[in-house]
């Protein structure tokens, strides 16, 4: 039996970061849980502080097979290279034949530099490009591949 789990990611700007990654993995604003309205009212049911309610936000695959995001504030940078990261399989993934792969990549990642990533690293394999290993705005490295 497996066990559902998520991914929490801590950075500067919550709301900002996580309106990126909605667009770049097609996620969606988390609602809140049942018997509340919005996520205000539900802060407010358990004493969260009005001045913390912007320190976080989530995100949820609308298919539901992806798991859910969630972005959390914190008071330090970012300042060492990522010791876990996401693949972004924009291409479909390397079981995808590369001629039909590598322009979905190359699209991706012009769409994602235009929503505030930055590209670190285009990688190759067997002469022909591979991957492309980004940046999203906070410095937080992911691979689109």
């Amino acid at each position: 039996m497996s066990t559902r789990w998520s991914l929490t990611i801590d950075c500067a700007h919550p709301k900002a970061l996580a309106a990126f990654w909605a667009s770049a993995l097609g996620y969606v604003e988390k609602p809140p849980p049942a018997g509340f309205a919005g996520w205000e009212e539900w802060y407010a049911h358990h004493g969260v502080p009005e001045e913390e309610w912007d320190d976080g936000a989530a995100l949820t695959d609308p298919d539901g097979a992806g798991p859910d995001l969630s972005f959390l504030k914190v008071p330090e940078p970012k300042t060492v290279k990522n010791r876990l990261h996401l693949d972004v399989q924009a291409g479909g993934g390397r079981a995808t034949p590369w001629e039909t792969r590598w322009p979905r990549v190359r699209e991706a990642v012009r769409r994602l530099t235009a929503a505030g990533a930055t590209v670190i690293r285009e990688y190759e394999l067997d002469g022909r490009p591979d991957h492309v290993l980004m940046a999203d705005p906070e410095g937080h490295e992911f691979c689109v591949l």
